[in-house]
């Protein structure tokens, strides 16, 4: 009985909190655009790296997070209210792990990477369409790791430059994603 009583004490009390309201506030806050603008259009990125067509993958996943998240819709340039620019900063691939000469099976004078690092920034704003207002700025920065080619025995020359190019391209999409979710969630977090 009195165990019926304490389970009943705390969930009173629990419901006290919950319905009188805190500080906190449980879901999701309202999200919207610097200054409640609805209507937003996403040019495509520019890029300022030598890696060409990666600004598509960015601009698409930005695209996309509006569309998933119906926070603003995103329509053509000359009917939005703002605009969301983004720019490709900078992109570095960067060798780790360099397997040298005297490791199994290399020839002698070899250094080899076994893995690539992808260092990305990207600058996304927000600019009203009526007068070039900057309403928001951020700049974001991401970094991956991948697997470089890898000479075996079972096919010593199989150093393949596609795979290492698909590999890559695939990481940048990767990233393209998470950083473009991150800059959806900062644009429309209304701090």
């Amino acid at each position: 009985m009195d165990a019926i009583f304490k389970g009943l004490l705390i969930l009173a009390v629990s419901l006290s909190g919950l319905l009188t309201g805190c500080a906190y506030r449980l879901g999701a806050a309202t999200r919207s655009i610097p200054g409640g603008y609805r209507q937003i259009s996403v040019p495509v990125f520019k890029n300022k790296t030598q890696e060409t067509g990666i600004e598509v993958a960015f601009t698409n996943a930005l695209i996309q997070e509006f569309q998933r998240s119906r926070i603003a819709r995103v329509v053509d340039n000359s009917l939005s209210e703002v605009a969301v620019v983004g720019q490709i900063d900078t992109i570095q691939y960067l060798p780790s792990s360099p397997r040298k000469e005297g490791e199994l099976y290399l020839p002698k004078g070899t250094v080899i990477a076994s893995e690539y690092r992808i260092l990305l920034t990207v600058t996304v704003k927000v600019v009203r369409q009526a007068d070039g207002t900057e309403l928001w700025s951020g700049s974001f920065s991401g970094e991956r790791t991948y697997v470089a080619p890898q000479v075996t025995l079972a096919g010593v020359n199989s150093v393949n430059p596609l795979y290492n190019l698909s590999a890559r391209r695939q990481n940048i999409d990767v990233m393209a994603n998470d950083i473009m979710t991150e800059a959806h969630d900062r644009i429309t977090e209304n701090f």
